[in-house]
């Protein structure tokens, strides 16, 4: 029996592809979790037993799923959730909980959804794969967040290639330029009171197209993509530096900082004081 832990991954300044949290669990009969929903993508793979996952899809039906050992199934951002261990052959799975601008891109690809959560292999190589990379990542202590990040990589595109063969998209999109001069705006300027207008007009966008083609993209609107980034940035802050809290909250683009806790509070589910302190305890 597999002994896991819980982590938090140490690093969250990557932008394209980042974990947020990652482990395992060896359930109890009929153990349940939820209803619940989650801020980012979370994907859970069987190693051993049978489970039932409910989710809603994207026309609001509660639908059921009987899973067992080799099938995985992902958990969207917003989506409400229910997953229950068989009576007599609980499961144990390992799970990963990321996000990134190209996340919702690369599983609608291979179809993934909302309506279609469910992860069955069809090629057994790249399946194996996808489990190794997956289990160094769940059961890593002491892992670098670069060595993290590329166990994540890797865990995603086997993924997806154990699922079908993948098609190649060209690089040179007008859309890719876009989305590039507007992350390369963001981390700029994230410290200052800009607006979505002011991303908009910087790569010479309407708002309304602009914020229509972002959540194409992304899956994100970008008023919710540059609130994560500046709490992103303020975790850094709070967790490699001795700043007060007013000033971190003037440098990730606050001038109030009671709007900036607030912000803080609703995302992590703690105060930035608290939070600073749990992180650097760990």
């Amino acid at each position: 029996m597999q002994d896991w832990q819980f982590s938090i991954f140490p690093n969250q300044t990557f932008i394209d592809l980042t974990l947020y949290q990652y482990g395992g669990e060896v359930c109890k009969p009929s153990h349940l979790f939820g209803p619940a929903t989650r801020n980012h993508y979370l994907f859970h793979y069987i190693l051993k037993g049978k489970g039932i996952l409910r989710a809603i899809n994207d026309k609001g039906v509660d639908v059921s799923y009987r899973l067992k050992a080799g099938d995985g199934f992902m958990i969207f951002p917003g989506q409400i959730t229910t997953y229950i261990a068989d009576t007599h052959d609980p499961w144990e799975y390992m799970w990963i909980e990321f996000d990134g601008l190209r996340v919702k891109e690369a599983l609608d690809t291979v179809g993934l959804t909302l309506s279609s959560p469910i992860y069955h292999y069809i090629y057994e190589d790249t399946h194996k794969e996808m489990v190794k990379h997956m289990m160094h990542i769940a059961t890593s202590k002491n892992s670098t967040p670069f060595d993290l990040i590329g166990h994540l990589y890797l865990t995603l595109d086997n993924m997806m290639r154990s699922i079908k063969i993948t098609e190649q998209h060209s690089g040179n999109r007008l859309v890719d330029y876009y989305m590039h001069e507007t992350m390369v705006f963001i981390e700029q300027n994230y410290m200052y009171d800009v607006s979505i207008e002011d991303i908009a007009n910087n790569i010479g966008l309407n708002r309304s197209y602009f914020g229509k083609l972002f959540k194409r993209e992304t899956g994100k609107t970008p008023q919710s993509f540059l609130l994560n980034y500046r709490m992103i940035k303020a975790c850094e802050y709070l967790k490699r530096t001795e700043m007060h809290i007013a000033d971190i909250s003037q440098a990730v683009g606050y001038e109030n900082q009671l709007h900036f806790s607030r912000a803080f509070k609703n995302i992590y589910g703690l105060s930035p004081l608290q939070w600073r302190k749990l992180n650097r305890e760990r």
